[in-house]
């Protein structure tokens, strides 16, 4: 049933993909005469650019090096440009209709009009980009603050540095990570959480580079701790878990460890490790009965979902990530309404809820819709010890 499932995913994918690029296709075709008078040479230059994503895949899958890595920039990019290029060469089909209907052009203007709105809708597509690719690659410091209202025995403070969503692998290589632990030196953490996509999904790249040797963290009291999220399964959870432990983080299979004062760090399973790996998960309920929940009780679960279940069972404090915030404006409007907290800080009954957008991203190397970021969290326990 998964595999009819994947399929069928796959087919409604490339469909999409494909009638997209065929739509961009003849917006170029039909606005500029000089792709007309070549049109062979146009249609194989577009049909190598529209397939140089989905190809990087395929040959990464087999052999990852610097071509594939040069290829998935550059499909990122295209990816990018699909999105933008349809949503505003649309809006200027759209004000064509309109104009026709009411008669500003006539006939013999029209292909004025899809020329300079092709000139221009192409810029402002580029523009939106090149900015977006500019915010990415600058990470700031999302700093929150919240309260306990149990003991943790001597301690009254912690210091949390939380990063979701690294997406190590073609484009998130040696340079950000090291940026990373820069940051993590500054700001001096008692303990590293990290919620999930730690690789973006093959671990070839990766490996090639041995890239998660970079990150470090010497001075984290508590240490560094990790769950897996959706892409650790997709690119096979047997190799990518396995890997990222090999560097002395400890990844939590729905497991409870309990840090100095007795603050427990519940790490859920990925809800999708049941459909790449087979895996399923324990439910909150099931997870917390080996909890002792007179104490601070802390979870880690990659995707947003169902936090009514964190709520009903008193958890203090959950850390997701998985949601980008969309990544690419507009596309933080439909996480928003996919999830019920895309975005921030919340707190639902004695639950605190922080969703963060992620320190990497997935295709493009663009965030025009969100920022790319760590989540510097101090925890004050308020409780009284018995």
């Amino acid at each position: 049933m998964r595999r009819y499932q994947m399929a069928v995913f796959f087919i409604v994918v490339l469909t999409i993909y494909t009638l997209l690029n065929l739509y961009l296709f003849f917006k170029g075709y039909n606005a500029l005469p000089v792709l007309q008078a070549n049109k062979l040479l146009y249609t194989l230059t577009f049909f190598l650019i529209s397939v140089i994503f989905i190809v990087a895949k395929i040959i990464e899958a087999r052999h990852s090096s610097l071509i594939t890595d040069v290829l998935n920039i550059i499909g990122g990019f295209w990816l990018a440009f699909m999105l933008y290029g349809f949503i505003f060469f649309l809006l200027s089909d759209i004000i064509l209709l309109l104009f026709r209907i009411i008669g500003i052009l006539g006939s013999d203007t029209i292909p004025l009009f899809r020329k300079w709105s092709f000139l221009i809708t192409s810029s402002i597509s580029v523009l939106l980009i090149t900015g977006g690719f500019i915010n990415a690659v600058i990470p700031v410091v999302r700093e929150y603050n919240t309260t306990i209202d149990k003991p943790a025995g001597e301690f009254k403070n912690l210091r949390i540095a939380a990063v979701s969503d690294i997406h190590l692998g073609s484009v998130i290589r040696k340079r950000s990570i090291i940026k990373l632990s820069s940051m993590m030196k500054d700001l001096n953490p008692d303990v590293v959480l990290l919620l999930g996509d730690i690789i973006d999904g093959e671990i070839g790249p990766v490996l090639r580079g041995d890239l998660l040797q970079y990150f470090t963290c010497p001075r984290c009291r508590e240490g560094i701790y990790a769950i897996a999220g959706n892409h650790e399964y997709i690119g096979g959870g047997s190799k990518t878990i396995p890997y990222i432990e090999s560097k002395g983080i400890r990844v939590l299979k729905d497991e409870i460890i309990t840090l100095d004062g007795g603050i427990q760090l519940i790490g859920r399973i990925d809800r999708d490790a049941l459909r790449f790996y087979g895996k399923g998960r324990k439910s909150i309920g099931e997870l917390i009965s080996q909890a002792d929940t007179t104490k601070p009780m802390i979870l880690l679960d990659h995707q947003p979902f169902h936090l009514e279940e964190s709520v009903r069972n008193g958890i203090d404090l959950q850390l997701s990530g998985h949601t980008h915030n969309g990544q690419m404006w507009p596309l933080n409007y439909i996480t928003r309404m996919i999830y019920d907290v895309s975005y921030g800080y919340v707190k639902r009954g004695n639950t605190n809820i922080i969703v963060s957008s992620g320190y990497g991203l997935w295709g493009p190397r663009v965030r025009s819709g969100s920022r790319s970021e760590v989540l510097l969290i101090n925890i004050t326990f308020n409780g009284k010890n018995q």
